[in-house]
C-alpha cells in the first residue's frame, strides 16, 4: 500500500487535488499517476494536482500538473486554493501571505469569516501581449488583437495574450454555451499559431457582467478557470466593451477581476474546503 494524503479544494468548481509536501517526504506523482488521481470515475477526480512545498523566492511554492500529466505555468483558482489550505492547516494565520509559482512569486489576501477562508484575491500579474511571450508563433514583438482566427468553416474575432500562461479569447455576440466546445475548444488549444498549445475562452460581454466557457489546455472544459478569467477581462477591456473591474460568470459560479491603473490584474472569488482524503496509489491503475 502506498497511500497520498490529500485535500479536495474547489473555486467556483474549478477543483483541485492538494498535496501537502512542505515536508519534502511526499512521493513524487508521475503524468500517469496524476491523471489516474483526475480520473472523475475511477479516481479522486479533479482539474488538476497541486504539490505544495517550501519556496526559495516565497515561504511557500506551487507546482501544479494538469488533469493530463502535463506542467501548468500558473493557475489563478488553483493558487487561491492553496491559500486557504495552508491557512486551514496552520501554516499562516495571517489573512495574506505570498506563494512562488513558475510564473512568478504571487500575493494572496485572504477574505476570513469566523475564522474560515470563504473566498481569496490573487495578484495575478501584469499581462503580456507580445507574441514571445504567450508564445504565439510570428514575430517577438508583435501583439494579436481583434484578429480572425479560423477553425474549420468558422472564423472567430480573438484576441491571444499570457496571463503567466497561454490565453486564445473569443468574444463572441452570442451565448457561449451555443458553440461545441468539445470540437472547437481542441482544435483551437491545437491550433498551428501556439506552439505550446493555449487555453480558450468563449466570452460574451453582458450589462452586468461577462458569460464565459473555457477549454483548458491539458484538462477540457472546466467550469471555471482563474487566468481565463483574467485573459477575458484584460482582452474586454482593452476593447473598450468591459470596464477595468468586471464579473466573470461561468458554470460553476462567479469571479471578480479588477486591472489596476499600474497593469496589476487582481483575481477575487469563493474559495471552498471540500474534504480531505487517502488514497491507496497501488490501487488507482
Amino acid at each position: 500500500m502506498r497511500p497520498l494524503r490529500f485535500a479536495k479544494y474547489q473555486a467556483a468548481g474549478n477543483d483541485f487535488v492538494v498535496v501537502d509536501d512542505l515536508e519534502g517526504t511526499t512521493p513524487a506523482l508521475d503524468a500517469e499517476t496524476v491523471s489516474l488521481l483526475c480520473d472523475r470515475w475511477f479516481g479522486v477526480g479533479a482539474d488538476g494536482v497541486i504539490r505544495v512545498s517550501v519556496g526559495v523566492a516565497a515561504p511557500f511554492a506551487f507546482a501544479l500538473t494538469n488533469a493530463d500529466g502535463t506542467p501548468a505555468e500558473m493557475s489563478g483558482n488553483g493558487i487561491r486554493c492553496v491559500a486557504a489550505f495552508l491557512h486551514a492547516a496552520t501554516q499562516v494565520d495571517a489573512d495574506a501571505l505570498d506563494v512562488q509559482t513558475p510564473a512568478g512569486v504571487k500575493h494572496v489576501t485572504l477574505d476570513l469569516a469566523d475564522g474560515l477562508v470563504r473566498g481569496a484575491t490573487v495578484a495575478m500579474g501584469v499581462p503580456n501581449f507580445t507574441k514571445a511571450a504567450i508564445p504565439m508563433r510570428g514575430p517577438a514583438w508583435e501583439t494579436f488583437q481583434r484578429q480572425p482566427v479560423q477553425v474549420g468553416d468558422l472564423s472567430f474575432t480573438a484576441t491571444a495574450l499570457s496571463m503567466g500562461n497561454p490565453h486564445l479569447v473569443l468574444l463572441v455576440d452570442d451565448d457561449p454555451d451555443r458553440y461545441h466546445l468539445e470540437h472547437l475548444g481542441p482544435a483551437l488549444e491545437h491550433h498551428e499559431l501556439f506552439p505550446e498549445r493555449t487555453n480558450v475562452e468563449f466570452a460574451r460581454v453582458g450589462d452586468d457582467a461577462i458569460d464565459v466557457r473555457v477549454w483548458e489546455r491539458g484538462v477540457g472544459e472546466t467550469l471555471a478557470c482563474g487566468t481565463g478569467a483574467c485573459a477575458v477581462a484584460v482582452a474586454a477591456n482593452e476593447a473598450g466593451l468591459a470596464p477595468s473591474r468586471a464579473r466573470l460568470r461561468f458554470r460553476g459560479g462567479t469571479l471578480t477581476v479588477e486591472r489596476r491603473e499600474d497593469g496589476e490584474v487582481l483575481l477575487g472569488g469563493p474559495v471552498t474546503h471540500v474534504y480531505d482524503g487517502v488514497v491507496d496509489l497501488d490501487r488507482l491503475a
